[in-house]
């Protein structure tokens, strides 16, 4: 038709400008094509190059899983905060130096390979069958081509071919399984003497000199974080209640529905004493505790106050309360303790109960047997629930159609006004705080320090209301001056100098152990009382000392010709100087029990760092070059 017309009206004014239209797509087409083919290209990989459809598309792909991961806190200017150009462009460079290398060994995969992987899928089966329809309606609905898929499958199966060949020979021995589980679970028990700070406080001089250079070398630890200050709309579910109205039918079909929810479990309400005592306690201190539990229990059985024994003796927080624990369903407690509490009956006192929490005297004063809560016993409860529900979708719909119109270039206290709302506006804050005000604010940190001044956010959930945040100002971190921080710095200092009295005064008594004092007689002279740590692993922590990484390894490295460190350990708490008591290997049947799963833990952890190391390799001998920067601004 198009030629037909030109034929008739060849001389016209009409071709003219048909002539004209063809003229500009042909140059700006051609021109443009011309121009692009280097913006085509991102980077070549040993000469393989990375084309611009290729990176978009692993960028979109990358963007869309984050946005999947934060939902309403995502904003654009977290893509640059999480740096997701590069993290995209090096997962291509990955991807394609590892096809290379498998091209390198001959690894294929073929197209019978990839139908099979494709027809094995599970989210495309129905009735244990491939069904076409449901594949190419799953791959519609996350918007993928059935090509952009078969790649992919494709290309996971390369790698896991890879990775095969790469492990083929990568196997543990016993012996590696055996030292690893010899390292993870054998144990050391030490004594220990503690040198407190807080004793050398009143000791300390804070000299002006010496607090200057104290606040220069620690100045960073001053510095005062960036702050931002939001304006900010509330908008609060509780205020549309009183515009919902929920129907009895809808109370009756939300029962009907959710008609399990209401079964109660049969429950028992109990007591109990707790005489505390940890899985790994040696045999003495295990005695040491049952006695002192049967003592008790036998108290109970001559006629003596259960609550008032509880409050006397027990280790658990509900000694307070007499020892109640409330009634308690199957499943809230450990097997040990809920197979007995559920056996007795009511009034009745169990004996000694041992659970991985210790020992326990177990009293139940009463039973309820299973049942389902009936409609009227719940009807306020799912009409609260309903009417809630309601309300927060209307205050949702509301936040949407507010967001949805308002302009770029308005402040919010203008655009609030402009809709009967009022625009709060917040003190200055940290990324580390909450906003001042508003409940479970901590999570939209990142998505407020990503925003610049005047930026708005999207419709935001919070503590069960909805927020629109306007970013007002900003204020740089800054290192402030001695003088504005003064009062904090000479309390540091302090504590700092009393430190290192007690680092000093452990050190001392150190080498004197080391000179043969002792070990008793040298803690009674200076009044210090030792104490003896449990048995524990290099899992830690370390009983009555806490987690120590350092103090650990050291005390597994101390034997009976060498008991004592080469110098004192130090952390929060003070300085410790620990004398090695004994060791204890592991249980030979406990470890063919768990071999298999040590074996497979060390198998996964050697093969991560293998593949790990063979990339990095691939990384330094190829040859990258970069065409099109991902970085620069657009």
């Amino acid at each position: 038709m198009v030629l037909s017309i030109m034929r008739k009206h060849a001389k016209s004014w009409l071709i003219k400008f048909l002539i004209g239209i063809i003229a500009v797509v042909f140059v700006f087409y051609f021109g443009y094509s011309f121009r692009s083919q280097q913006a085509l290209k991102i980077a070549y990989v040993n000469g393989e190059v990375i084309s611009g459809p290729e990176y978009e598309k692993a960028y979109r792909d990358m963007i869309s899983a984050y946005q999947a991961r934060y939902k309403d806190m995502w904003n654009e200017n977290m893509i640059k905060m999480l740096n997701l150009k590069t993290q995209a462009l090096n997962a291509l460079i990955d991807q394609r130096l590892m096809t290379q290398a498998a091209k390198r060994l001959g690894i294929d995969v073929t197209e019978g390979e990839c139908q099979r992987a494709i027809m094995s899928y599970p989210a495309f089966q129905v009735n244990g069958r491939f069904d076409m329809g449901r594949y190419q309606s799953l791959l519609s609905h996350n918007h993928m081509t059935p090509e952009d898929f078969e790649a992919s499958i494709t290309q996971d199966l390369l790698d896991r071919k890879l990775q095969q060949f790469l492990f083929a020979f990568l196997a543990v021995t016993e012996k590696e399984v055996l030292e690893h589980y010899t390292v993870t679970n054998e144990k050391t028990k030490v004594a220990f003497v503690e040198f407190k700070p807080q004793d050398f406080r009143k000791s300390v001089t804070v000299d002006e000199a010496g607090l200057k250079a104290y606040f220069e070398s620690h100045q960073e630890r001053y510095r005062v974080p960036e702050k931002k200050q939001v304006a900010y709309v509330e908008i609060d579910p509780a205020s549309f209640k009183d515009d919902v109205r929920i129907t009895e039918k809808e109370i009756q079909s939300f029962y009907e529905y959710n008609h399990a929810a209401y079964s109660r479990p049969s429950q028992v309400k109990a007591r109990h004493i707790l005489f505390e005592l940890g899985p790994d306690a040696s045999k003495e201190t295990e005695e040491k505790v049952r006695k002192a539990a049967e003592e008790v229990l036998a108290k109970i059985r001559r006629g003596e106050d259960f609550a008032k024994l509880a409050a006397a003796h027990s280790s658990c927080p509900s000694k307070s309360k007499g020892g109640d624990l409330g009634y308690l369903a199957k499943g809230q407690m450990t097997p040990a303790f809920e197979e007995v509490a559920f056996k007795l009956k009511k009034g009745e006192i169990s004996d000694l109960v041992r659970t991985p929490f210790g020992y326990h005297i177990i009293q139940v004063e009463d039973i309820t047997e299973a049942r389902t809560q009936s409609l009227e016993e719940v009807r306020d409860e799912i009409a609260d629930a309903l009417t809630m529900n309601a309300a927060a979708d209307r205050a949702h719909e509301k936040g949407l159609s507010i967001v949805d119109q308002m302009p770029y270039d308005i402040k919010l206290s203008v655009y609030a006004k402009r809709h009967g709302l009022e625009a709060k506006k917040s003190d200055f804050f940290s990324s580390a705080e909450p906003i001042p005000g508003i409940d479970g604010s901590e999570k939209a940190a990142e998505t407020l320090f990503a925003l610049g001044k005047n930026e708005t956010t999207e419709l935001i959930g919070l503590g069960g209301k909805f927020y629109m945040f306007q970013i007002v100002e900003a204020r740089e971190s800054y290192l402030p001056e001695l003088k504005d921080v003064a009062d904090r710095v000479r309390e540091d200092y302090a504590d700092h100098l009393a430190v290192q009295e007690a680092i000093a005064a452990a050190t001392r008594y150190l080498t004197a152990l080391k000179e043969g004092r002792p070990w008793d007689e040298l803690a009674k002279e200076k009044g210090l009382t030792p104490k003896e740590a449990d048995f524990f692993t290099r899992r830690g922590p370390i009983p009555d000392i806490g987690n120590a990484p350092e103090a650990i390894e050291t005390a597994f490295r101390l034997n009976a010709q060498k008991r004592y460190p080469d110098k004192p350990f130090v952390n929060e708490k003070g300085a410790f100087v620990i004398r090695w008591l004994e060791k204890e290997g592991i249980d030979e049947t406990t470890f063919r029990k768990e071999e298999k799963e040590y074996s497979e833990a060390l198998v996964q952890a050697k093969h991560r760092r293998i593949f790990e190391s063979w990339l990095e390799n691939l990384r330094k001998n190829a040859k990258i070059e970069m065409v099109t920067p991902v970085n620069k601004e657009s």
